[in-house]
């Protein structure tokens, strides 16, 4: 599953640095800067909630179902500009989860607040 994330990582990465921004999404969106990359990664959220509220005790195959899984795609993609536009990718995210791996979710928030 990593390997889709490295995938995505390097593709991103590379339209940052070479993509045009009237011919690529994510060019555009470099381009437009962090304000707008921000705004996406909002919007997609807010998009994710409300379909997971419509998901709700729906079936895995149902239509609402689905439209959650895409809207988390959707989020999902726009945090990974968001992380490459800052200089990080996936790996991080997956680093720092890897480290939380095995703690409470309450000790690791507790450790959080500490900082």
């Amino acid at each position: 599953m990593s390997n889709m994330l490295i995938q995505l990582d390097r593709v991103l990465r590379l339209r940052m640095q070479q993509g045009d921004a009237d011919s690529s999404y994510v060019a555009s969106l470099h381009h437009k800067g962090l304000n707008k990359i921000l705004e996406k990664v909002g919007e997609e959220a807010t998009e994710l909630v409300l379909a997971a509220k419509d998901a709700e005790g729906a079936a895995p195959d149902s239509e609402a179902h689905k439209a959650m899984i895409s809207e988390t795609a959707d989020l999902w993609f726009h945090s990974l500009v968001m992380l490459n536009h800052l200089g990080a990718d996936s790996r991080a995210v997956l680093d720092e989860l890897g480290r939380r791996f095995g703690l409470s979710g309450l000790e690791e928030k507790a450790s959080r607040s500490q900082g």
